[in-house]
């Protein structure tokens, strides 16, 4: 157990916490909201770290290529859950990225089967990225016209790229398909 390996699983129990924060901080916790996006905010500097981490040091392991993304989607799957929850997203788009996120992690464990262990690629990672700043604004809930015209603008932005490097990545992974076991 590596540090960038550690730090990733860092990020895995922070989910709870912001999600505690999130649903029972809010009335409870001041200025809540700024509480919980501090605290998704780690979450997200963590991913950058424990990637730059491996590769700077070399300690890229099969662990942190399976975990890292999926400790991204825990974090941003639960986010958004808790954004349909208190009406800051709808449900349909929710549906949308999480779909996504089940059908990857099926093309990886299809891979795995094969011996075959699938990074993160770009495409992803730009994904990821849109989608945690679309959540850092829908998280601070801020009504400033300038705020509500770029959540708008991450929102649409998350979408796209959910359903382009979905098709990006099942295109570039499809002889999985032909050759699985």
């Amino acid at each position: 157990m590596n540090l960038p390996n550690k730090i990733t699983l860092f990020r895995v129990i922070l989910v709870p916490v912001f999600v505690v924060l999130m649903i029972w901080g809010n009335g409870i916790i001041p200025h809540n909201n700024i509480v919980s996006c501090v605290v998704f905010c780690i979450a997200c500097i963590s991913d950058f770290f424990d990637g730059y981490l491996a590769r700077k040091w070399q300690l890229v392991t099969n662990f942190g290529k399976f975990m890292d993304p999926l400790a991204d989607k825990l974090l941003v799957c639960a986010a958004l859950i808790i954004f349909v929850e208190l009406k800051y997203m709808p449900a349909w788009a929710v549906v949308i990225i999480i779909s996504r996120e089940f059908i990857v992690s099926g093309i990886r464990l299809i891979a795995a089967d094969n011996g075959t262990v699938i990074a993160a690629n770009m495409l992803g990672k730009l994904k990821t990225n849109a989608q945690m700043f679309m959540a850092i604004f829908m998280i601070l809930n801020i009504d400033n016209p300038v705020f509500v015209v770029i959540k708008t603008v991450l929102f649409w932005a998350s979408i796209i790229l959910t359903v382009v490097s979905l098709v990006e990545y099942t295109y570039s992974n499809r002889k999985l398909f032909l050759e699985s076991k």
